[in-house]
């Protein structure tokens, strides 16, 4: 079982969702390789681009992200998606507890509309991930 009771980690959780602050995103990682207790690791405002530059190759992270995208020329929509980073250079260990740790950040992270595995930096380009953001938003009316 994961530790996500940090409140640091539910007050990011917050902010990201918070249409007052500019915070886009935040990630949180283990406190050490043995640990399972999970700490916020950081926040910016971004986005996805900016989330990339902080994901350790050897970690296995968690991150929450605000992605904003255009559905025509006169609206904007804005939704939530949780990301599960292994790390290419992630021990085999860690790797292992991260589909039982998962549930245990989405008691925290509970408002999301994808579930993004990622592996490498490049699974986390926003045009992929805004398709299946429209794929998963139901109705479109672009023929998209």
């Amino acid at each position: 079982m994961a530790d996500c009771s940090d409140p640091k980690i539910d007050e990011a959780y917050q902010d990201v969702r918070s249409d007052k602050t500019d915070t886009n995103w935040c990630l949180i990682d283990y406190e050490s390789d043995r640990s399972d207790k999970l700490a916020l690791t950081s926040t910016g405002s971004g986005g996805l681009e900016e989330l990339r530059e902080k994901l350790d190759d050897s970690k296995a992270s968690y991150a929450y992200v605000r992605v904003q995208y255009s559905n025509d020329k006169e609206s904007t929509r804005e939704k939530f998606i949780l990301i599960v980073w292994i790390g290419p250079n992630c021990k085999v260990m860690r790797k292992a507890k991260i589909s039982v740790h998962s549930a245990d950040v989405k008691s925290v992270f509970r408002v999301f509309s994808i579930e993004v595995p990622a592996r490498e930096k490049d699974d986390l380009k926003q045009e992929p991930i805004v398709v299946r953001l429209r794929k998963a938003g139901g109705a479109s009316y672009d023929g998209v």
